[in-house]
């Protein structure tokens, strides 16, 4: 799923996630959010781009925002998503402008905290240590102002993805539907993304065939299909491509 319907900026949510071996394709929300590897190593791609983190290092995504996290081999991680009702003060400020740098290294003091907060801890407590993290993210932060985009046909084709992609998800249909040439599109969905079309479509029936690996008590070839894959070669072929391992492995490992 992507949590930019999820997410928006006028909601007010505040979520915490634990991750093992994580990876996720590119998309956008309306939410702010914290990525922390805390062992391993995982990339971060923000707008093209891409932060190693290994443990105790962390990124900072801005709201709207383009990025994608890729585990290659090992990693854990814990992510926050908060809305900017939590750093009213922040936003604020900082509404028009993007970091040059979105990581940095929360100091060890800091770090303990995190990992010891919950998601329903008092928002007092919440919005205490969220000012803590920014305090330090902001320490001789440098950045620019933000160049007014439109992101909603980003959003159009996140959502024409979601919509089809366990069926011919291509950029011709794309292209039928949304009323656009079929090389505008790519060119503005590579800008944009840092990856093609054909690509990313790929990366999202992976990513949703990870799930139903785990959830769903079916096998390979049935979920290979239901993903939008025409073969279960061209599924293992993929999935190994992404995963570095193949669907038997990632299914027996977990």
């Amino acid at each position: 799923m992507f949590y930019q319907t999820m997410h928006s900026e006028d909601s007010e949510i505040f979520t915490i996630e634990y991750g093992t071996d994580f990876s996720f394709p590119p998309h956008l929300h309306g939410a702010f959010e914290l990525i922390t590897v805390t062992d391993g190593e995982m990339e971060v791609s923000i707008e093209n781009k891409t932060y190693t983190l290994s443990g105790g290092d962390a990124v900072f995504v801005f709201p709207d925002q383009v990025h994608s996290l890729s585990t290659t081999e090992k990693s854990r991680h814990v992510l926050w998503i908060f809305s900017s009702q939590y750093i009213k003060h922040f936003f604020a400020t900082h509404r028009n402008l993007k970091a040059e740098n979105n990581m940095f290294h929360p100091s060890a003091d800091l770090f303990r905290i995190m990992m010891s907060t919950k998601s329903d801890d008092s928002i007092f407590t919440i919005k205490g240590i969220l000012y803590l993290l920014i305090a330090e993210f902001d320490k001789d932060r440098k950045y620019i102002s933000r160049i007014a985009e439109k992101k909603e046909l980003l959003l159009k084709i996140f959502d024409f993805v979601g919509e089809n992609y366990s069926r011919d998800c291509q950029l011709k249909n794309l292209s039928d539907t949304l009323g656009y040439s079929y090389v505008y599109l790519s060119r503005y969905f590579k800008e944009r993304t840092g990856i093609s079309f054909t690509a990313y479509v790929n990366r999202y029936r992976i990513n949703e065939s990870c799930y139903l690996l785990l959830n769903k008590n079916a096998d390979i070839t049935t979920i290979a299909f239901e993903c939008g894959f025409d073969s279960v070669r061209s599924f293992n072929r993929n999935f190994k491509e992404y995963m570095h391992k193949s669907p038997h492995e990632y299914r027996d490992m977990q």
